[in-house]
């Protein structure tokens, strides 16, 4: 009786740990099976490049200013070539020199949308200008073009300037203010946006909207009225024209530049 009890108890025990250790490699099985799924899914998405177009954006019509390599679409103000003082540097367009100027794009735009990464030394002050007109008249981009401001906004004295903070990084310059603070310490890079569309401009700083207005209009015509650029009759007056990166003496470095022409 004790032999015919043991046997017995002997095959249970037996199916019960066969039963287990399958559930268990089962469970690995399966999860090594989602891991799998889970790194191919992973590896399957791509990380967006520097200086270059996704897919998607070549699909929307977006047109890369800057390949990280050359400045082919670039070139200095009212000159045939890029001034030595702006080199490209790991990726980015760079003033590293004196005596550069500003330098635009060798094309036109009206309405589009412009999106760039910029960071400024410190102390540093540049700008992004739009609309600038190279007419023979003008000397500067910023007789012609309103500007986006870059600067340093803790050690720059221009930041402190101007009227409720209408010339720090990010705002109209010396018009419009900031809506709201965005931009990031010193030495780190920001996304500036620029949306210009029929007259209307929106200005994006760190995926964030800090200025709108409509060039033009009566609260504009105020603005620029009451503006360092009073006793400058063609200022934002053109409807199209250039892409301006401004020298103002300081280092300030430019990357992913990439534009879309709105119709």
């Amino acid at each position: 009786m004790n032999r015919f009890r043991f046997f017995p108890a002997l095959f249970v025990a037996a199916c019960f740990t066969f039963s287990c250790t399958s559930k268990s490699e089962s469970a690995a099985a399966d999860a090594g099976t989602g891991n799998a799924l889970g790194n191919a899914n992973t590896a399957g998405v791509a990380e967006s490049s520097e200086n270059a177009l996704s897919q998607q954006e070549q699909q929307e019509g977006w047109v890369l200013l800057f390949d990280g390599e050359n400045m082919e679409h670039w070139r200095g103000f009212k000159k045939e070539e890029v001034p030595d003082a702006w080199q490209v540097e790991d990726g980015a367009i760079v003033l590293s020199g004196e005596g550069g100027g500003d330098i635009v794009t060798r094309n036109e735009y009206q309405d589009f949308e412009l999106v760039l990464d910029w960071k400024i030394s410190e102390g540093g002050n540049s700008g992004i200008f739009f609309n600038v007109s190279e007419d023979p008249r003008f000397d500067y981009t910023w007789q012609t073009g309103p500007e986006m401001q870059i600067i340093d906004d803790e050690k720059h004295p221009d930041a402190k300037q101007g009227k409720d903070g209408n010339r720090q990084a990010g705002s109209n310059y010396d018009l419009h203010p900031l809506s709201t603070a965005a931009v990031k310490p010193v030495g780190e890079y920001n996304t500036s946006r620029l949306v210009v569309n029929d007259g209307h401009v929106e200005q994006y700083l760190n995926g964030t909207k800090v200025v709108e207005y409509t060039l033009w209009s009566p609260e504009w015509e105020n603005l620029v009225k009451g503006s360092k650029f009073a006793s400058m009759p063609d200022y934002g007056r053109y409807k199209s024209g250039r892409i301006a990166l401004q020298d103002h003496g300081d280092k300030v470095w430019f990357k992913n530049i990439k534009i879309r022409p709105l119709e």
